[in-house]
């Protein structure tokens, strides 16, 4: 009994000294937390000092560059300095300024407020990316879903006209077709989400292509409603449907040659120190005057034939053949698109006509300076 009551207090004194060691590991743990938090704490403090002061430079100096164009602006209204100078001038705040916008420094720049799809979506959440590569990413993300999309904007449809020729005797069925709106739907918003989340991270997306995505979101959702109509008569009731089909098909061809003449022209503005990375360039602003020549008259085309479907609609719900209230809206709707496009692509086409008077100006006095020299480099054409 003894031994064993000497037992019991052994394995008491040998119990006793590992929980004590544990206890004591477990308070300098408590400790080091604590000092790891007053560090952390110590570190975003001092931190956000120097961000602060970096984030009122940059809006100090993008204040600068703001007043210094209007200064020039003014001047140059007022005949007060040479206009080669006033274009030399400009041309050496917008580098300045993409050099502050597509650096690290950019991250420091006020935030443009986010729009009313993003925190419909998503929320009161900063979409806004701190670092120069996660903004980058976003951008090429952005232009992978469109070159995604071209090419199925251009079979999907080509797909349902074929099998609406081969196999479904004439006549549409209304599935597939209602397959095709709601991908549609899916598209649009996609690229308005995009668009929105690029404009946030400083990119120059012109404002009427998101509020045209917009009016594409809410056309394919009211075509969702609008029931596809079959025998009798079948090609006469679905002949807007089929016209739509159509201008899918050129709108895809147009969309992968958009793709592809942008970047190179993005690419040689931003190597120019003209534009951004974070910019996004349509396919009427493309580089060279032969891509123009092949472009504009497919954008014009485009536009045209989606204001001929638009009015084709309108006329069917106004003679009695087909009086959904989805046909007048639709018709509408493409009619309003199509006019803003054209609108839209003019103005590009006369900035960018004016940019070019700009630089040809630029050429002339640099080859007049540079005259007789025959060593001398040739400037290149954008």
């Amino acid at each position: 009994m003894n031994g064993a009551g000497g037992g019991g207090g052994a394995d008491g004194d040998v119990s006793g000294p590992p929980s004590k060691g544990i206890d004591d590991e477990v308070r300098r743990v408590v400790e080091q937390a604590k000092e790891l938090q007053d560090a952390a704490s110590s570190l975003i403090a001092r931190t956000s000092n120097e961000e602060n002061s970096i984030r009122q430079r940059a809006v100090s100096l993008d204040a600068t560059i703001r007043r210094l164009r209007s200064s020039i602006d003014s001047q140059l209204g007022q005949r007060l300095i040479d206009p080669k100078l006033a274009d030399k001038l400009e041309e050496e705040l917008q580098r300045a300024r993409c050099i502050m916008v597509d650096g690290d420094a950019s991250a420091f720049f006020p935030s443009v407020p986010q729009g009313r799809l993003l925190r419909m979506f998503l929320g009161p959440i900063n979409v806004r990316a701190s670092r120069k590569d996660v903004q980058l990413k976003v951008k090429e993300e952005y232009n992978s879903y469109r070159d995604r999309t071209a090419l199925l904007f251009l079979l999907f449809p080509a797909s349902l006209l074929v099998l609406r020729s081969w196999i479904w005797g004439g006549c549409l069925p209304a599935f597939p077709v209602q397959l095709y709106q709601a991908w549609l739907l899916f598209l649009y918003t996609g690229l308005a989400l995009r668009e929105n989340i690029l404009r946030v991270n400083g990119s120059d997306i012109r404002s009427w292509w998101i509020y045209h995505h917009y009016c594409a979101m809410i056309m394919a959702l009211v075509s969702l409603t609008w029931e596809i109509k079959g025998q009798p008569d079948c090609a006469q009731k679905q002949r807007g449907v089929q016209l739509f089909l159509q201008w899918a098909i050129l709108q895809g061809v147009a969309m992968l040659l958009q793709n592809r003449y942008q970047r190179q022209r993005l690419y040689t503005r931003i190597a120019l120190g003209k534009a951004k990375r974070m910019d996004v360039v349509w396919g009427e602003t493309a580089g060279v005057d032969g891509q123009l020549w092949l472009l504009c008259p497919i954008l014009f085309v485009l536009q045209g034939f989606e204001a001929y479907v638009g009015l084709l609609l309108l006329k069917t719900a106004f003679v009695g053949q087909i009086s959904e209230w989805q046909v007048v809206f639709c018709g509408t709707l493409l009619v309003l698109m199509a006019v803003g496009n054209f609108v839209n692509t003019v103005q590009t086409l006369a900035a960018k006509s004016k940019f070019k008077a700009k630089m040809k100006r630029s050429k002339t006095k640099h080859g007049n300076a540079v005259k007789g020299d025959n060593n001398s480099p040739t400037p290149q054409t954008l």
